[in-house]
């Protein structure tokens, strides 16, 4: 009965963290093409020499430094939704969202390394990456319902204006899926 009932809490909590892992995995080749632009590269190299220097809880200190400034500024954002400013409120959320995950992103990727030298850490980090797995495996079977669901809704001919902003969404999904 109880796990009947934490069913839809296990769905959304899966959903919210397919949520978090697809813009992780969006946003680092958008970091990417930010670097490539910016002198970043040299940031990037410089921040790698000094790194390999560092011991693995020196390097951990360099990756959760820079995201303490974003916390403010959510519980800001917070406030602000509490207030019933909904648009700021998730504007502001949004914004600091996207760059914690862009700068984590790029300090992931040059602390990583030393990061997995940590035993805690690198377990952590496999039970992430098998529970991203796991997540998929639950929201899977749902999601392909939802799919076929709306597919049927939509009738074969795909009239409407529901199957024009579907196939407008299909069409951006492939340009993003082949620029990478």
């Amino acid at each position: 009965m109880m796990r009947r009932l934490l069913q839809p809490l296990w769905f959304i909590l899966a959903v919210a963290f397919l949520i978090e892992a697809w813009f992780w995995d969006h946003l680092e080749p958008v970091v990417a093409r930010i670097v490539a632009q910016i002198p970043l590269r040299q940031l990037k190299s410089w921040l790698t020499l000094r790194i390999e220097r560092l011991s693995p809880r020196l390097a951990l200190t360099v990756f959760l430094v820079p995201l303490l400034p974003l916390y403010p500024l959510k519980l800001f954002a917070l406030a602000l939704l509490a207030r019933g400013q909904m648009i700021g409120g998730l504007a502001i959320f949004g914004f600091a969202q996207i760059v914690g995950l862009g700068v984590i992103a790029f300090i992931f990727d040059v602390t990583k390394p030393k990061l997995l030298q940590l035993r805690w850490f690198a377990a952590t980090y496999r039970f992430i990456i098998r529970m991203r797995l796991k997540a998929h495996d639950y929201v899977a079977p749902i999601m392909a319902t939802i799919r076929t669901r709306i597919r049927d809704t939509l009738g074969a001919t795909g009239a409407g204006w529901g199957a024009r902003t579907l196939r407008l969404m299909q069409r951006f999904r492939r340009r993003v899926q082949q620029s990478r």
